[in-house]
């Protein structure tokens, strides 16, 4: 299917991974939102969960490994051409993941890599998607349930 005009929406991963209190933002190198900085993720592929999408396009764009933690949002990127049509559909869940090894490394679709605190994210103004604030805030208070 199209990526462009598509006859439903496509389902993609993104990984907030987190680390000793911060977490791992890409810039991102392609359109849309070439130049701005956001998560790794990409396209859930056939027979994968979103959890598997997720730790697998963070080590794709940036070789570190991490576990899986918990879903923590899902964002709907919708994006309409002058006569209303939709141009672009995708949904998009927030997998939260703990780093376990490497030393993140832009890949292909990535400009570059950094690791933010929530208390930095201002410094950002106008170079973060939108959501970012706000699964920060929600990746940094996640805590394992007991049991």
């Amino acid at each position: 299917m199209n990526r462009l005009y598509p006859e439903r929406p496509f389902v993609g991963a993104i990984c907030v991974l987190r680390r000793a209190g911060r977490v791992l933002l890409v810039q991102r190198a392609a359109m849309p939102g070439r130049g701005l900085w956001g998560f790794p993720g990409g396209m859930q592929e056939l027979g994968e969960t979103v959890f598997q999408a997720a730790v697998r396009e963070l080590e794709e764009e940036t070789g570190v490994r991490a576990r899986p933690l918990d879903a923590i949002g899902t964002l709907d990127r919708i994006e309409r051409d002058e006569a209303g049509r939709v141009r672009s559909h995708w949904t998009l869940v927030a997998v939260l993941a703990e780093w376990e090894r490497g030393e993140p490394d832009p890949g292909e679709d990535a400009l570059a890599v950094a690791w933010a605190a929530p208390d930095e994210l201002a410094d950002w103004n106008g170079s973060l998607f939108p959501s970012v604030p706000l699964l920060v805030e929600r990746a940094l208070a996640w805590r394992e349930k007991p049991g």
